[in-house]
């Protein structure tokens, strides 16, 4: 199935709304690029979970979902998710990675289980400023 070219939709994530709508704009978008269904389950999770901690830590952000093409592996399709936000950041991303590891009392498996899902996870967060998480996902 050929991918659509060029998919970028930005969402700004300021209440649960947000969430459902952008989780479920993520798997539509992922369905028109030919992910499977279990794809698209992991690409939604994902994005619920990085939408989830904005609101949490954060209070708004935004998602960034758009497509990709790996060039040095002859063309391979994929999609991007990047969660921003400019919240206080993350002082010990090493213990935020780990399983079990949480700050608000939640179950601290956000991060680590996005991080499993996907292919590739990139975390930035400059501590008082913001996070930014790039996630990818190939076809």
């Amino acid at each position: 199935m050929p991918m659509p070219h060029n998919i970028s939709e930005l969402f700004t994530i300021t209440d649960s709304h947000d969430i459902i709508y952008t989780r479920r704009r993520g798997m539509d978008i992922a369905k028109k690029m030919g992910f499977n269904l279990t794809k698209q389950t992991f690409i939604a999770t994902a994005i619920s979970e990085l939408a989830r901690n904005i609101l949490e830590y954060a209070k708004k952000g935004t998602i960034r979902i758009r497509s990709i093409e790996k060039e040095e592996e002859g063309g391979k399709n994929g999609i991007e998710i990047v969660a921003n936000d400019e919240g206080h950041g993350i002082q010990y991303i090493e213990e935020a990675l780990q399983d079990g590891f949480s700050t608000s009392g939640g179950l601290g498996s956000g991060l680590p289980g996005t991080k499993r899902l996907m292919d590739e996870f990139k975390i930035e967060s400059v501590y008082g400023k913001g996070t930014k998480i790039t996630v990818r996902k190939w076809v």
